[in-house]
């Protein structure tokens, strides 16, 4: 569990993050402030992860109060102004929302705070989730590893095929592929990933999976054959 905060002076924005968080399973909202001065007891103990910050406050803006922290937690700027972007990475921000903020870039940035949460703690149990949440229409759908056959991208959106059905969503193969468990996932084409335990058969320029033709480049072939068949090939002696 995350345990953040935001600090925006607008009381729409606070109650709209606020909303928000609390529809995100992996955050623990753990306090609501005006201004920095308000919760920066809460973060010079230790208690905070993520703070979600503004810049343009009263008595400190956010960029001010990021300067002033000796450890800081991450952070995600929230904010109207687009101008502070450069500055804010240069102060190692984990990501940077321009309001108004959807839910769907809101959660993208949280995803984010999760992953790197889990390289800063080294927590096993966090280490172990074996799902992802994809935007599929005007819901999000949990995808589990071990269901997918498949992926087929297709310029800005992928095709996930799984055990379960087919999902479409906005997102590019190379984003994809960088969030899947490198062990249990191959790119087969240039538009094409495969799930290794999920390969029926492997013939010179395509491999079958759950009856479904997969197309494999002549680039991708050898890495393919090596990764798919290390030590499952029996030959005869």
């Amino acid at each position: 569990m995350i345990n953040c905060v935001i600090i925006d002076d607008e009381p729409l924005a606070r109650e709209g993050l606020g909303n928000y968080v609390r529809e995100v399973d992996f955050l623990n909202l753990g306090g609501i402030g005006e201004n920095p001065l308000e919760l920066l007891h809460l973060i010079d103990q230790q208690k905070i992860d993520l703070i979600f910050l503004d810049i343009q406050m009263p008595k400190m803006n956010g960029i001010e109060f990021l300067k002033i922290l000796q450890k800081p937690p991450m952070v995600v700027i929230t904010t109207a102004y687009p101008s502070y972007a450069l500055e804010g990475f240069q102060l190692n921000v984990l990501d940077y929302l321009l309001k108004p903020i959807t839910f769907e870039r809101f959660f993208k940035a949280a995803t984010k705070a999760r992953d790197y949460h889990k390289l800063l703690t080294g927590d096993p149990a966090k280490q172990a989730e074996d799902y992802f949440f994809i935007r599929c229409g005007n819901k999000y759908e949990k995808v589990f590893f071990e269901d997918i056959l498949y992926i087929e991208g297709m310029q800005n959106y992928v095709t996930i095929y799984s055990t379960k059905g087919k999902y479409i969503t906005m997102l590019s193969l190379k984003s994809l592929e960088e969030k899947l468990p490198g062990a249990g996932f191959i790119r087969v084409h240039k538009s094409f990933m495969a799930a290794v335990n999920k390969i029926d058969s492997i013939e010179p320029a395509e491999l079958m999976i759950g009856g479904n033709r997969i197309p494999i480049s002549r680039g991708y072939r050898e890495m393919v054959m090596e990764q798919v068949l290390n030590k499952k090939l029996l030959n005869k002696k």
